[in-house]
């Protein structure tokens, strides 16, 4: 499939994003660890990047596999699974929609962590996410919250406000945030609805560099980011865009030292007994 048949993929393959989950690792290892993965559980973790959960629950001993639309993302973590010696994690490209590679009943836990949420068609990513889980199992979905103050979403709102309209038909990956959302695409995947709850959690990113530093960091490397300074480069408003980020970035960071950056985002932490 030609990268521009498929605007998601040539999204997250723009830049580097492990240069964003960098900043990640922490809270994606402190999840794992919540989440009770033990030796010899099958997990699958959809959009994994590079590995943020993927990686954590390999060391916990479970067998994962980390599907990623991103082709460079694959190989980078198949890279990080080599470099830490884990013979029981592996990478392959994958859509969230379709994953017809992988057989029914396959996994006792599935893993979403801003992945899935990305994806289009969420009823057919519900319906997928249900499929591959076996009886018994577990669908934990961690998905940033529309009109959300914190920091994930201001980023993704101030770069929509810099940026053309979606395609006609496109579906917000924030409805990912909205419970009755969630419980009208799992129901309509088979799901009871009194299997599915829900959490507000937090995910903190941290960077080992000023604020301003960080939001470079985003505008060099992370898709949604990158597309927004494109066309507001076009408008003449790279200026205007920069100097929002660098203001929420700055208001944001609860570090107490000036020259690294602490900001926590909340979460929606989905969790579906299948």
């Amino acid at each position: 499939m030609a990268t521009t048949a498929n605007p998601n993929k040539a999204l997250w393959e723009k830049g580097d994003f492990t240069r964003i989950a960098g900043s990640m690792r922490e809270s994606g290892e402190a999840l794992v660890r919540e989440l009770g993965v033990s030796e010899g559980l099958k997990v699958l973790d959809l959009g994994s990047g590079d590995g943020t959960t993927a990686l954590p629950a390999a060391q916990l001993g479970a067998d994962v596999l980390g599907v990623d639309i991103a082709s460079n993302l694959v190989a980078a973590g198949n890279a990080r699974a080599q470099s830490a010696g884990l013979t029981n994690l592996r990478f392959q490209e994958g859509d969230a929609t379709d994953l017809s590679e992988l057989e029914d009943d396959s996994f006792d836990l599935v893993i979403s962590i801003f992945g899935a949420m990305f994806a289009p068609r969420p009823f057919d990513v519900a319906k997928e996410l249900v499929r591959v889980t076996r009886p018994g199992g577990r669908i934990v979905m961690g998905n940033w919250l529309p009109n959300d103050p914190t920091l994930v979403n201001q980023i993704l709102k101030i770069s929509a406000s810099y940026s053309p309209p979606p395609p006609e038909g496109f579906v917000s990956p924030m409805t990912w945030g909205v419970e009755d959302q969630v419980i009208e695409r799992f129901t309509a995947a088979g799901v009871p609805e009194e299997n599915i709850s829900f959490e507000r959690d937090s995910y903190m990113f941290n960077f080992d560099g000023t604020p301003s530093e960080f939001v470079a960091e985003f505008r060099t490397y992370y898709g949604p980011t990158m597309n927004a300074f494109e066309a507001a480069a076009a408008d003449g408003r790279e200026a205007d865009l920069q100097a929002e980020l660098e203001t929420l970035f700055n208001a944001q960071n609860e570090s107490p030292n000036g020259d690294s950056t602490s900001i926590p985002a909340t979460f929606l932490r989905v969790t579906v007994a299948v």
